[in-house]
């Protein structure tokens, strides 16, 4: 039988199936059907018009990081609300929303603090959904969704996730006017923090990135100087106080890769900031000595800042933004997914890859 859209006429029905990208074994993702879920209180069902791929996609799909199958993932997505749990009076059928933040609990010490990325009660550690949506329609609660600025289209506001995580380790940088920033990594999170680096005026941004599309998109979107990770300086341990010819103030690292961490260690001026932004396998080794002479920092950066959601549909809708050079041009069938996650992981696709919730013939 079709669920009832709670809040609609009673002629306007929803299917009972729904096709999703369902997770079987690493690299292997199965279009099947799934329930059409109905919300409950303090929920709301909404149907998908975009959900980007996301790193931690390209890790847990392909790579089989700690996913188990039959799940749906999908954490980048926009959509149109089609029923709402009958407490919810916050939210009309038919308003277009982003997915936000996973609600922290607001008591704890970090909550207070305006720091929800580490919330002390925190139960999961992205989204507190089941599955996600890379499927035809979301089940999420009330309080986990913002509406979308007139003016910005879904396709764009899609982006509002993955900015949210730039936003945030630019925050964790402390990064001043007047400071220099080395990007490492101009996949999907590095080439939003060039870009966001450049639209809070910081004028000098050096992205290190070895793929040739991804080194020109980090020319699009902004960075002033682009480098291969061949041409970093980096120091034996008996010379910790020389510092590099292109050390900057701060220096994110969004590829996740080992060596990119250790590299970036020694790109520092005395003083410096590294942020590692981008999560791998394989444990970096930083010399402490260079650390304590040079009174060097290094932090990791996960999730977002407070207000990290609405600064980043904030700068979307900004005509100055470069949001079509972030994305990819080509929407992904569900059917599509296992092949735009190779793609990404090798390079061969350079922006954010939207998968739209339908399935197209071979």
């Amino acid at each position: 039988m079709p669920v009832p859209a709670t809040g609609t006429s009673p002629a306007d029905q929803l299917p009972s199936v729904m096709p999703a990208a369902v997770y079987r074994s690493p690299g292997v993702i199965t279009v099947e059907d799934r329930p059409v879920p109905e919300p409950g209180p303090g929920q709301v069902l909404v149907r998908v018009h975009h959900c980007g791929i996301c790193g931690s996609d390209i890790h847990q799909l392909r790579d089989g990081w700690g996913f188990k199958p039959g799940a749906v993932a999908g954490h980048e997505w926009t959509g149109s609300i089609v029923a709402t749990g009958a407490d919810v009076d916050t939210w009309a059928v038919g308003e277009r929303v982003v997915g936000g933040s996973s609600p922290k609990c607001g008591k704890c010490r970090r909550c207070a603090e305006g720091k929800p990325s580490q919330c002390e009660n925190r139960s999961s550690l992205i989204t507190d959904n089941g599955d996600g949506a890379f499927a035809e329609f979301i089940l999420v609660r009330a309080t986990g969704v913002l509406r979308l600025p007139d003016g910005l289209s879904s396709r764009h506001a899609a982006l509002a996730e993955p900015l949210a995580v730039a936003l945030h380790g630019i925050t964790r940088s402390g990064i001043a006017p007047g400071d220099t920033a080395m990007v490492i990594g101009a996949g999907p999170i590095g080439a939003l923090t060039i870009a966001a680096l450049r639209a809070m005026g910081v004028d000098e941004v050096t992205a290190v990135e070895p793929s040739a599309s991804r080194q020109t998109l980090a020319r699009e979107v902004g960075a002033t100087d682009v480098i291969s990770p061949s041409d970093l300086e980096t120091f034996p341990s008996w010379e910790p106080e020389k510092i590099s010819s292109r050390a900057a103030h701060v220096v994110l690292e969004c590829s996740g890769k080992k060596e990119a961490m250790e590299a970036g260690f020694h790109q520092l001026r005395r003083g410096g900031v590294l942020v590692m932004v981008g999560a791998g396998i394989e444990h970096p080794t930083f010399d402490p000595n260079r650390m304590i002479l040079n009174e060097l920092h290094v932090c990791g950066s996960f999730v977002y800042d407070l207000g990290g959601f609405e600064r980043a549909l904030e700068l979307l809708s900004s005509d100055s933004f470069p949001v079509d050079r972030l994305i990819d041009p080509e929407d992904v069938p569900l059917n599509g997914v296992a092949d735009a996650l190779e793609a990404l992981a090798t390079g061969r696709i350079a922006g954010k890859v939207m998968v739209v919730p339908e399935v197209r013939g071979s």
